[in-house]
């Protein structure tokens, strides 16, 4: 786990427990080895708009992002950041292994309702070895300066 995660999360009052599993490069795999549901799993998408104005998107591992339904909803042109930026903002963290904790990195948040519905949210820790177990409580608190509405559709494996 990054340094910066343990001291946001140690800082909050944050209660989280560390699932530790394989290296795994994806987030379907993360799940599997750890034995946990993929709609528990909360995974972070990186967007930005034409203003470079930065947003994370924290969705269930197997849902894909309707942009659209999101950018409707904001009154926003989101797009996708490019991956070397991604990894740039999170060079504390291994690539692809964004721990969904905006606040950490002075970002903005929006979460779909989906997890809302989840009694254990699992998040990445900052690398491909660590997921982090939060109650659906601390899950709230984690992300109570976050907007939260539904823009994701199920995915199929």
């Amino acid at each position: 786990m990054t340094h910066r995660i343990s001291a946001y999360l140690d800082t909050h009052l944050i209660p989280y427990r560390v699932i530790e599993h394989v290296e795994s490069q994806s987030s379907f795999a993360s799940a599997y080895l750890s034995q946990i549901p993929l709609p528990q799993l909360a995974k972070a998408v990186m967007l930005e708009d034409h203003e470079s104005k930065r947003l994370m998107a924290v969705l269930p591992a197997n849902y894909k992002i309707s942009l659209s339904s999101l950018n409707d909803a904001l009154k926003r042109r989101f797009h996708l950041m490019k991956e070397r930026q991604v990894y740039r903002l999170f060079s504390d963290c291994s690539p692809g292994a964004v721990p969904p904790i905006a606040n950490a990195y002075h970002l903005d948040t929006v979460f779909d309702d989906l997890l809302l519905n989840q009694p254990y949210v699992y998040i990445e820790s900052g690398d491909h070895r660590h997921l982090l177990q939060l109650a659906q409580e601390d899950f709230r608190q984690l992300m109570e300066d976050a907007k939260h509405l539904r823009f994701s559709h199920e995915t199929f494996h």
